[in-house]
């Protein structure tokens, strides 16, 4: 299989032939866009992507924002709407397929958890989840410099606390190594870490840790594995979902060999929601990830950025997305109608189409349709109508998905259902504070010790005082027993002895 079809051309006309648009899986790894208004059509894209990529022996990787992707695990049906636009399209014996898929959850609820351990994530993607000045990403920077000098491994959110906990209480010391350790740049990540953990985003770190090699799996019938990530919840955080996306391709990018042209990839990433990634991100983070994007093709890896507009993505990623399906696009403000003098401008002419008209006209399901050739040079843009997927489209139950997550590869449910609690910076911090109380402890003690050793000295020299002025007084008072006045003076004395004398 070199190439699969996605979508039939558009019939205008009873001369027109029956034709399709195909993919060709050697230029696979090119990258593409599938955009579109909201409702026109673009998850059901999605999930024919899935399909045919898993078909030909690729892995596949797609958030789940909706819901609606689930389906791909069970078997398609038949439909009243389904019958109708089989029948539109001619087609006759649609197979109907159920697909390997391995759900996924950050939350761990709805899939297997994906873990990661924080100094893999970086201060710098942190400092974005975070909302942080420049000033309060530089003490981010120190916090993990300390952490990495001194041997203390950042792997949780507890460790982080923790670790910055630390710095802020030892920070006059430590400033001294590092440089001007600001406390209200303390304070500011200690609120936003707060305010993350209230989100729920904590759960993102830890272990086990995620091998983003487990994404690429072919299973006995030669089905590439769809991962798909449950991100209904995710989205609900927009930076934390965009970052957490882009670490995932950066882990590509860094952990994958070099493999050059295969004759497929090994591995297709959907970004949904692609506009999330860029929305205000820094000229430097956005540089980043137009290197990712242009270099990790030779990894065998295609990115394909789903989202409405194609003005969501920055020119020079887009420039290198050479695969575009581009469903409807509404020219209602001034916006719109450049964005779709845009799209018209970026997509092969066809001397048959007036493509910067047909893209408003463009009906649920049909899309303007543009591959790369073997050559290298995309193909003249069609107008088509995009296959319907022969799994179920629509989300399954949550006991079918319970079931799919217990029975589907089992070496993965055993490798991460189970939490693991690492000697990692939180332990080795306490363990540090322990020593540190128990050492305050003993020099109290021996302080204490000290004092009370001291205090007896000084109570017997009182005592040794005492007792010669007594003896001193009772000499004199002995002296004085025959007379009147000395026998009232004892009782004096004495009665002041036991409490009860008389006046």
């Amino acid at each position: 299989m070199s190439s699969f079809q996605f979508a039939q051309k558009t019939i205008n006309s009873p001369q027109d032939t029956i034709g399709h648009c195909s993919l060709d899986l050697t230029m696979a790894n090119r990258h593409g866009l599938i955009s579109g208004a909201t409702g026109t059509g673009k998850t059901v894209t999605l999930q024919k992507f899935a399909e045919e990529f898993s078909k030909a022996g690729v892995s596949v990787f797609l958030a789940d924002i909706k819901g609606d992707l689930s389906g791909l695990a069970a078997l398609g049906g038949t439909n009243p709407k389904l019958s109708e636009r089989l029948s539109f399209l001619k087609i006759e014996n649609h197979d109907f397929k159920k697909y390997p898929v391995q759900f996924w959850d950050v939350f761990g609820k709805n899939g297997l958890p994906i873990k990661i351990h924080v100094s893999d994530f970086g201060p710098q993607l942190l400092a974005q989840i975070l909302r942080l000045n420049d000033t309060q990403e530089g003490v981010l920077q120190i916090v993990f410099k300390y952490a990495d000098d001194n041997n203390l491994e950042v792997l949780d959110f507890k460790d982080l606390t923790a670790l910055i906990k630390h710095i802020a209480e030892n920070s006059k010391e430590i400033q001294k190594l590092y440089g001007l350790i600001s406390q209200s740049s303390l304070g500011a990540i200690q609120r936003n870490l707060l305010d993350l953990e209230m989100n729920g985003g904590h759960v993102l770190f830890g272990e086990p840790h995620f091998n983003i090699a487990d994404f690429i799996h072919v299973d006995d019938f030669g089905f590439g594995q769809i991962n798909l990530l449950y991100a209904e919840k995710l989205v609900n955080s927009p930076k934390l979902y965009s970052l957490f996306l882009l670490w995932m391709i950066s882990e590509l990018f860094e952990n994958l060999p070099e493999v050059g042209d295969l004759d497929r990839p090994k591995l297709v990433f959907f970004f949904d929601e692609a506009h999330l990634l860029f929305k205000d991100t820094p000229k430097s983070l956005v540089e980043k990830i137009e290197q990712v994007v242009r270099l990790i093709r030779s990894k065998g890896i295609g990115i394909y950025f789903v989202t409405q507009s194609p003005m969501d993505i920055p020119t020079n990623v887009l420039g290198q997305l050479g695969h575009r399906v581009q469903h409807a696009l509404r020219a209602f403000t001034p916006q719109d109608k450049k964005a779709v003098t845009v799209v018209a401008e970026t997509m092969r002419e066809n001397p048959e189409l007036e493509i910067k008209k047909v893209i408003t006209e463009l009906a649920v399901g049909e899309a303007l349709v543009s591959t790369l050739e073997k050559s290298g040079v995309p193909s003249v843009t069609q107008r088509a109508w995009v296959l319907p997927p022969e799994s179920k489209i629509g989300p399954i139950s949550s006991e079918e998905k319970t079931t799919q997550i217990k029975n589907f590869r089992n070496d993965l449910s055993k490798k991460y259902s189970f939490q693991i609690d690492s000697n990692s910076a939180f332990e080795k911090l306490n363990q540090l504070s322990s020593l540190s109380r128990e050492n305050d402890e003993n020099k109290k003690s021996r302080a204490s010790t000290s004092e009370e050793a001291l205090s007896e000295k000084q109570t017997q020299k009182r005592q040794t005082q005492r007792a010669t002025v007594g003896e001193a007084m009772m000499k004199s008072a002995g002296r004085a027993l025959a007379s009147e006045l000395g026998k009232g003076l004892v009782r004096g004395i004495l009665g002041s002895l036991m409490g009860g004398g008389r006046r």
